[in-house]
């Protein structure tokens, strides 16, 4: 899959929330927007990660920057497992890998690999509470993040090399432009 890289146009999307709202890049038109690919809702290494975008949820909003997240799973496993932790911006379902395409989301085995034989990762997704064997059988997509700007171009690209690679907090919430 073709990578998407800085300055270029984001690929417009429209999708349904699990709370049934459509969400589509074009009505953040004006906003500063963090879109971040997960791997399914079963994965441990997302629910942390979702996790820390809801701590952090408060600093992003006054930065201006919106959070649009997406699951490459339906939305009644997204409600099972990362909706439980109620995030206050909206989750999209894309079992279909639509949007992951659009995006240039890959699969990778290396990918599944480097996480799994990382012990401290590993560590902490069992002890975060957020281990599920339904996401060993799962596709394993690699994360990916976007900073898009207000004129919905590519302000960063970012893409993980593990399960549990996404662009860090700090960076981010560093965004200045």
């Amino acid at each position: 899959m073709k990578h998407l890289t800085k300055n270029k146009a984001a690929v417009p999307f429209s999708g349904t929330d699990i709370f049934d709202n459509t969400i589509q890049l074009k009505d953040y038109k004006g906003k500063k927007i963090l879109l971040a690919f997960f791997r399914v809702a079963t994965c441990p290494f997302c629910n942390m990660a979702i996790q820390d975008l809801i701590r952090n949820h408060a600093t992003f909003e006054e930065k201006g920057i919106q959070i649009i997240a997406l699951f490459a799973s339906s939305k009644e496993e997204i409600l099972k497992y990362a909706g439980k932790q109620n995030p206050p911006f909206p989750i999209l379902a894309d079992p279909k890998f639509e949007i992951y395409k659009a995006y240039g989301v890959e699969i990778s085995y290396g990918g599944m690999m480097k996480s799994m034989l990382n012990p401290k990762k590993v560590f902490k997704a069992l002890s975060g509470g957020f281990f599920s064997m339904r996401s060993m059988k799962d596709k394993p997509i690699v994360p990916a993040d976007f900073l898009i700007d207000e004129d919905q171009n590519i302000y960063k690209a970012y893409y993980g090399k593990d399960f549990g690679d996404h662009i860090p907090v700090t960076e981010v919430l560093e965004w200045k432009e």
